[in-house]
């Protein structure tokens, strides 16, 4: 399933090959309750064409007709929507009472724009990592992310370094019915999800599914997936089918990965044999092995597959939002 970002970046690189005037839109920081996070992304055209969004609709009106009005026609700049903007004060206030600051970039069709976006799309699609400078008032660059980079936005008056990386994925080994629900909740996040199995039943299942021409499925030992191929950062790996020989495997692979969500079903008792297990096979340390959340998910007292597979999805994205922040 494409992500929104993805398909923003896509749109933006369609239009200026269109030979279309585009104006590329992220969410560097909000204040208080605000509808989109930081790093979210929007583009438009001065047709009144556009594509991601920056909140429920208020500011995307008044951003077009501010286009219109030919607003925006630095190479880049930050404006403030909000309760704390000068400049857009009172119409366009947040009806949830927040502030968004924006980079906004004006790009002119030509070989560096599309080069640009295409160096972005292939971040942004996993391909590669890339760090986004901008000196505020300049165009935009792109250059290789460095290992210490810290942070996924960091930004001052004049400058702004923004990481660009693939967006967040969801690996599920095994096909359960709760596995079935974090399927769908997962789309509804935005996550790319991919599913391993290499039972029969189970993904006769998952191929009845609605879903099914929404996930990359893999008709394979999901352990061995992860051991040929690995996964990414911004992955979170979780096995949910109570067959040690599945979950145990798949925890043994994921902790081999730089995941940065590893978590296995089952009861505080199922959880602790199988960490006596892993001790046992294995020569992970304590530390190591701690990664796995097990029993998996936040205490909602979670009954039903599908409330089980709520409170593991909760669980994910405060992983994956304190791993942001």
């Amino acid at each position: 399933m494409k992500t929104l970002d993805l398909l923003v970046i896509d749109t933006a690189l369609m239009w200026v090959q269109e030979h279309r005037e585009i104006w590329l839109c992220t969410v560097l920081h909000t204040y208080g309750s605000a509808p989109r996070s930081p790093g979210a992304l929007f583009a438009a055209t001065d047709q009144g064409h556009y594509v991601g969004s920056l909140s429920g609709g208020c500011i995307e009106e008044d951003f077009l007709q501010k286009l219109q009005e030919k607003f925006f026609l630095k190479e880049s700049e930050v404006i403030t929507y909000g309760e704390q903007s000068e400049l857009f004060r009172p119409t366009t206030k947040l009806p949830c009472g927040g502030t968004i600051d924006v980079l906004v970039e004006y790009l002119s069709p030509s070989s560096e724009t599309d080069h640009y976006l295409k160096m972005m799309q292939a971040a942004i699609s996993g391909k590669t990592e890339k760090l986004k400078i901008v000196n505020l008032g300049d165009k935009a660059y792109l250059e290789d992310l460095p290992e210490k980079q810290q942070g996924n936005i960091v930004y001052n008056e004049t400058h702004i370094e923004i990481r660009l990386q693939s967006f967040t994925t969801l690996f599920i080994a095994g096909i359960s019915a709760v596995a079935l629900y974090c399927i769908d909740f997962a789309l509804s996040l935005g996550f790319s999800v991919v599913v391993a199995d290499d039972r029969p039943e189970e993904l006769r299942q998952l191929k009845e599914s609605p879903s099914i021409d929404k996930i990359t499925l893999l008709e394979t030992f999901p352990a061995q997936y992860l051991e040929t191929n690995g996964a990414t950062s911004q992955t979170a790996i979780i096995s949910l089918t109570h067959d040690p020989r599945i979950d145990d495997f798949t925890m043994i692979a994921a902790l081999e990965t730089p995941a940065f969500y590893i978590g296995a079903m089952g009861s505080k008792r199922n959880s602790e044999h199988r960490f006596a297990r892993l001790r046992e096979c294995t020569d992970f340390t304590q530390e190591t092995l701690s990664r796995i959340k097990a029993p998996i998910g936040i205490p909602i007292g979670s009954k039903t597959p599908a409330e089980i597979a709520l409170s593991i999805m909760a669980d994910i994205v405060q992983s994956k939002n304190l791993q942001s922040s």
